[in-house]
């Protein structure tokens, strides 16, 4: 297997993914955390795979103590610990009437400079700031609610809820998690997190355990009806993370080529067919089809496993897609 050639390809595609999402409904989300959470979050992962941190700094072509002193600056900000500056800003301005560059600087005096300015351009470009004013004495102040919807970068769809989604997925798929993990996977404030947790706690979406090292959140089960809104965002990083995970999988199996009785794996066809083809419905249905079949069966799982345990038991995700490619040329 040509590893270079695979993780090439899939930072490219994963590059356009992103890009797409950015500019969603016309809105320039702010990226300029983007590249410094990629690398940490990869480290956190090679880490988790028992690599130590000078094979990691090879890795990557850094010297051990520069590899050390980047982890530790991206890892969290320098004047607000256990945050990245990023969201150390962002809070900062929200519970602010509005701060001068100078002031902000002034705030932050223990980053970058050069980083402090870039992520108050970029949360200026992606609407979650307003600025006015000129040079060192230019004002920075969050956008209201009422802004944020006017400019299309919050949902009608409750925020309260997304959240709640999206934790409830990082829950089901991890089995059980500690609290503090919610914080290195959710670009989202503790405050934030803890009341969703305290939402699915009360109407039994998931329960939680006290133990010597934290506290532990776990569920049986999560299901995002078709058609909730609120749920959209929580759905795609789940089947990205299934797509994800059943490559990888089949990579650490080490079986690269695929079988007729494949249990770990995916399959890609393209079909081309046009207005008036025998087989255009049938086509355009698969997702339907397929949706309406595995829904059927993930029911009668879920209500057989009601009165059945076994210890035994493992799981088997699966996931599907669809989309369709238009000939811009014939439009």
């Amino acid at each position: 297997m040509n590893s270079q050639l695979l993780i090439d390809a899939i930072v490219r595609q994963t590059m356009v993914l992103i890009a797409q999402l950015s500019t969603v409904d016309g809105v320039r989300s702010p990226l300029s955390h983007v590249a410094d959470s990629v690398f940490v979050n990869l480290v956190r992962e090679l880490e988790s795979q028992g690599l130590g941190k000078k094979v990691i700094a090879d890795m990557f072509g850094l010297a051990l103590r520069s590899y050390r002193q980047k982890v530790q600056r991206l890892n969290e900000s320098a004047t607000d610990r256990g945050v990245s500056l990023w969201e150390a800003i962002h809070a900062f301005l929200s519970t602010q009437k509005s701060a001068t560059r100078s002031q902000l600087l002034k705030r932050f005096k223990h980053d970058d400079e050069p980083t402090v300015r870039s992520i108050l351009n970029d949360l200026v470009e992606s609407g979650l700031v307003l600025r006015s004013g000129r040079g060192n004495d230019v004002n920075y102040r969050a956008a209201t609610a009422e802004e944020l919807e006017d400019l299309g970068v919050s949902s009608r769809v409750s925020s309260q809820q997304t959240n709640e989604a999206l934790v409830w997925v990082h829950v089901c798929r991890a089995g059980e998690m500690r609290k503090d993990k919610f914080v290195e996977l959710l670009a989202l404030p503790e405050s934030v997190i803890d009341e969703a947790l305290d939402s699915l706690l009360a109407n039994g979406r998931i329960r939680s355990q006290e133990r010597p090292d934290g506290t532990y959140y776990s569920t049986d089960h999560c299901l995002i009806p078709l058609g909730e809104a609120a749920g959209w965002e929580a759905a795609v990083v789940d089947h990205h993370r299934a797509v994800l995970c059943a490559l990888g999988a089949k990579a650490v199996e080490g079986r690269h080529v695929s079988a007729v009785d494949d249990t770990v794996g995916g399959t890609t066809l393209s079909y081309d067919v046009w207005p008036g083809h025998p087989k255009e419905q049938q086509v355009r249905s698969i997702l339907a089809d397929t949706r309406e079949r595995v829904i059927a069966l993930w029911d009668e799982v879920e209500e057989y496993n009601k009165t059945h345990k076994s210890r035994s038991a493992y799981r088997v995700a699966f996931y599907c897609g669809q989309y369709l490619i238009e000939d811009k040329d014939k439009k």
